[in-house]
């Protein structure tokens, strides 16, 4: 079954969408696997690090001061408009 690669997510006010260097990506998808229910990560550009975690209104101030202490650099952007070139 083919499916529809250019589909949209539906935002929240509560995605946190950041930029952070590619090969960090797995270490914070990690971080926040292991903070189960707080936010989920959904990588969308694995070349340029852009990253949304989709929190709640409950988790989400939670979620951006576990980002705040990583250490790494990371910085908050704006919802982003990411095209896959399909």
């Amino acid at each position: 079954m083919k499916t529809n690669s250019n589909r949209s997510f539906v935002s929240t006010p509560d995605d946190i969408y950041l930029q952070t260097h590619p090969s960090q990506i797995n270490f914070i998808n990690r971080i926040m696997e292991g903070y189960e229910y707080l936010g989920v990560l959904t990588t969308l550009s694995k070349t340029e690090g852009i990253l949304v975690v989709r929190a709640t209104p409950d988790t989400r101030a939670d979620v951006l001061q576990i980002l705040d202490h990583l250490p790494l650099e990371i910085v908050y952007i704006e919802k982003p408009v990411i095209f896959d070139g399909n």
